[in-house]
């Protein structure tokens, strides 16, 4: 019998009882209360995992660094600083969901968007843009629900540390000065407009607040791929995750206490190094997935030493949670099992891009008359190179909310 019907029936009972209340039928009237009680807990509905982080976690911002897949509309104010063309601007960018380009590196939503709705906040706004200048003091109270400081492109390591070894190598002009450094300095200049100088008043607000570290390495690993061998990339892996530990340390001092570190996607399954790669043996290849072997290496040792170093840090700062976001697994899970997804069967395929291999060409943009558009990007894993699409991020958000909602719920360290 269903739980609504069971209390019915049993108030109807206790509606009977009321009549004549003797000794014997007080003990029975009791029983019954005790059974609605009971049943009433039992039909009261679960909340919903969005409803459930918002209520139990009580973030009001979101602060957020990293590169285009947590740029919500850096990268065409930093691209405009070194006349680097950015496709980003134009349609069909943004036209899932918000109809129009709004600087992020998708056909609608990124991860932090979901991630955003999933505690009812406004998405979280760019630093940078628009009017994609610089903020005045006096606009620095926009940001009290948050900022995101990622551009696309940027990298964990300075730019100092690619020019000393020519990477990528001319005529590119990327890297740009927009490193994990460069965005902390951001945040520290923007600090003063939400709270004041006084310790305890900054930890006080910065304990509300939701921090993404990352994702980072990715362009770190992809720009050397271009003049370097795995092998020699793979030993950058050390330098990057220290950057990015050093980063979360900054972040406690400052005061966060709940921060988010992403690991890196598998770099051997983006289109675009496979372009880097036209030589690659078959052997190269895993036969399950189509993917380079070495390259997902790779991204697996990033992960493993980031997660070393995240543990070292939750010891060093038991009251901060510290937690690991992995980006790695659910892009293989979609990689190895399109079908499941709604995706379609050469998942490595583009869906904006073109034409090349897996209709990637890096030198026909997104949007540009010789590029192609798929007429769903639902269907797709990659939207226009080494980007995901909506529905790709959509899914990689739900492990992370999960994540974030355990976490918070658990209320320590991890």
């Amino acid at each position: 019998m269903h739980i609504t019907r069971v209390v019915q029936v049993a108030g109807a009972g206790l509606q009977k009882s009321k009549r004549s209340v003797t000794p014997g039928r007080r003990s029975n009237m009791r029983i019954r209360l005790a059974i609605i009680c009971a049943l009433l807990l039992l039909a009261s509905p679960e909340p919903s995992t969005s409803s459930s982080v918002h209520r139990r976690s009580r973030y009001h911002s979101i602060f957020s660094f990293g590169d285009s897949f947590a740029d919500t509309g850096n990268n065409p104010a930093v691209f405009g600083w070194y006349s680097v063309f950015d496709p980003v601007m134009r349609p069909p960018y943004g036209t899932t969901f918000f109809g129009r380009p709004t600087g992020r590196n998708s056909d609608g939503r990124l991860i932090l968007d979901f991630i955003a709705e999933s505690l009812e906040l406004p998405y979280v706004p760019p630093y940078l843009g628009p009017p994609f200048a610089f903020p005045s003091p006096a606009d620095g109270g926009r940001f009290r629900q948050g900022a995101s400081f990622a551009v696309g492109a940027a990298t964990a390591l300075d730019v100092e540390f690619f020019r000393e070894r020519d990477i990528p190598g001319a005529p590119s002009r990327f890297p740009f000065n927009s490193s994990l450094g460069v965005q902390l300095e951001w945040f520290e200049s923007m600090k003063p407009s939400l709270c004041r100088t006084i310790q305890a008043e900054c930890k006080d607000f910065f304990a509300g607040s939701l921090f993404f570290v990352g994702e980072f390495g990715v362009n770190d690993y992809h720009f050397s791929f271009q003049t370097k061998s795995v092998r020699e990339v793979r030993s950058y892996v050390p330098r990057v995750v220290r950057e990015i530990s050093m980063a979360v340390e900054r972040l406690i001092e400052h005061g966060a206490t709940t921060l988010v570190v992403p690991g890196a996607i598998p770099s051997g399954c983006s289109p675009p190094v496979f372009a880097m790669f036209p030589d690659a043996r078959p052997a190269e290849y895993d036969c399950r997935t189509g993917c380079l072997k070495a390259q997902n290496e790779l991204s697996i040792h990033h992960n493993t030493l980031l997660q070393a170093s995240l543990e070292k840090l939750r010891a060093k700062h038991p009251r901060a949670r510290i937690i690991y976001a992995d980006f790695f697994s659910p892009v293989m899970e979609m990689v190895e099992s399109p079908r499941k997804f709604g995706f379609r069967e050469d998942v490595l395929t583009v869906c904006c891009g073109g034409p090349g291999r897996h209709n990637y060409n890096g030198s026909a943009y997104c949007g540009d008359p010789a590029a192609t558009t798929c007429s769903d990007p639902s269907a797709s894993l990659y939207w226009d190179g080494v980007h995901f699409t909506e529905a790709a991020n959509r899914y990689v958000a739900g492990g992370w909310i999960s994540s974030i909602q355990r976490h918070s719920d658990a209320g320590h360290k991890n």
